[in-house]
């Protein structure tokens, strides 16, 4: 059952993060697809697309798309093919001091490697610095780059986009 706050703002709350979730340690082991799909909507193109069964939707098309996060290794796979870009993979084994989130990006111009950005939380604001470590552009992302941070350990539960700085 998806929060009150959902259901009036749009922005997910605690409680429906922790329903998509990896476990504390699934995310030790490195990368995996975090899926913030919370609307019962008739799409499928995470479970399809994922090359290791780790993402079922099943029979019903509108029911929410649930992750095995055991098998999931984070390829990113799923993250360019969700029209409603609600998936992001998280690498909080990235290193000590760092994770690592790789999530879509449909604006121009693209970041570069190297670029410093401003993260920001599911709200739009500001909630620290982040490091672009990757752009993927290519046929295989259809339409949609993928762009991978590094961001503050800790952080991984809030950041859910970024911008540029000039």
């Amino acid at each position: 059952m998806i929060s009150d706050k959902l259901k009036t703002t749009g922005l997910a709350d605690a409680s429906d993060i922790q329903t998509a979730w990896p476990s504390e340690e699934r995310l030790k082991k490195g990368p995996v697809a975090v899926l913030e799909c919370f609307q019962e909507i008739p799409c499928n193109p995470c479970e399809t697309s994922c090359p290791r069964n780790a993402i079922s939707v099943g029979d019903n098309i509108n029911a929410l798309p649930q992750a095995d996060h055991n098998k999931c290794n984070g390829c990113t796979v799923c993250v360019s093919r969700c029209p409603g870009l609600a998936i992001f993979v998280i690498d909080a084994a990235y290193s000590d001091a760092e994770s690592a989130v790789t999530m879509p990006y449909e604006f121009l111009p693209l970041p570069e490697k190297g670029d410093l950005v401003a993260a920001l939380d599911r709200a739009g604001k500001e909630c620290c610095q982040a490091k672009v470590i990757k752009v993927l552009n290519t046929k295989a992302q259809g339409k949609t780059p993928l762009v991978t941070l590094t961001i503050p350990k800790g952080k991984e539960k809030d950041v859910r986009f970024f911008k540029l700085l000039s």
